[in-house]
């Protein structure tokens, strides 16, 4: 199963949904708002000056949140629509920020550039078949020192939503929308794995 072209294709269709979206508010962004919330500001902390990688980045919100802070970031994400909207944004905004359409897992063989954060949060797990690939990509990308920052919903909440808790030899293969408020029953294919909170701490452990 090509997995890569499949949500690409999906993420493709949803950026085009999102960046009308009243859920990520591109105008008040514009005019200034924070796409980060407290816990991920609280969390990563002062930024000023620090080169930030930032994985799965949707189309650069929250990258160039962190620009604004003073961060110098790098934005990766598979969707080559997420990032021509992310280069338009920042072209939009005057910010510094460098953006790259790859899979983080072949940005991470090819990728020769360190970083002092690396950076990731909200849903980014369930796109990925292997975590100890995923693993390798953070501590690979990180300088002696650097701090990696991830943020994401408890592995605990798929379960409730009907979803298995424990990775499973093959991945959940479902026709979804989006999840912001005009999505218009607008359905792409998806193809998403489980994974553990265990899996996930022993991935970062042994990488």
């Amino acid at each position: 199963m090509d997995y890569l072209n499949i949500n690409k294709d999906a993420w493709d269709k949803r950026t085009k949904v999102h960046v009308d979206s009243k859920f990520y508010d591109i105008e008040a962004f514009k005019d200034g708002k924070s796409s980060l919330n407290s816990v991920e500001l609280e969390q990563v902390g002062n930024v000023e000056g620090k080169k930030l990688l930032h994985l799965q980045c949707h189309f650069g919100q929250d990258t160039l949140s962190w620009a604004r802070q003073g961060a110098e970031v790098t934005g990766v994400d598979l969707s080559t629509e997420a990032i021509e909207q992310a280069h338009k944004l920042k072209f939009s905004l005057g910010l510094e920020a460098t953006f790259i359409a790859n899979d983080i897992y072949k940005f991470g063989d090819e990728n020769t550039e360190e970083f002092d954060i690396v950076f990731t949060s909200y849903g980014v797990l369930c796109w990925l078949p292997d975590l100890n690939n995923w693993a390798k990509t953070v501590a690979s990308s990180l300088v002696i020192g650097g701090e990696f920052h991830l943020v994401e919903f408890h592995t605990f909440n798929d379960l409730l939503c009907g979803y298995s808790y424990f990775p499973q030899a093959n991945p959940d293969v479902e026709d979804e929308g989006t999840y912001t408020e005009n999505c218009d029953g607008q359905k792409s294919t998806m193809v998403t794995w489980a994974h553990s909170l265990s899996e996930v701490v022993n991935a970062l452990i042994k990488a």
